[in-house]
């Protein structure tokens, strides 16, 4: 499985998506879609242009944008 998240800077569910993954044993690719304007406008076109981070995207294929229940980011 190839897991994307895209993420901004001290982002709380950005860190809670991390440490899901992390307890799941799931690695994973991360990129800051604040700073880096190229991956932010990679995520804008799998999540059709939802800015919610963070983004996950597993196997090219977008799962969601944010994070918990119902999902905040």
């Amino acid at each position: 499985m190839a897991l994307v998240i895209y993420v901004k800077p001290n982002c709380p569910y950005c860190q809670k998506a991390r440490d899901h993954y992390t307890e799941q044993g799931v690695e994973w690719t991360e990129y800051d879609a604040q700073s880096d304007r190229e991956r932010r406008a990679e995520m804008l076109r799998y999540s059709d242009g939802d800015p919610t981070v963070p983004c996950i995207v597993e196997n090219g294929e977008y799962i969601s944008s944010g994070w918990g229940t119902p999902p905040r980011g």
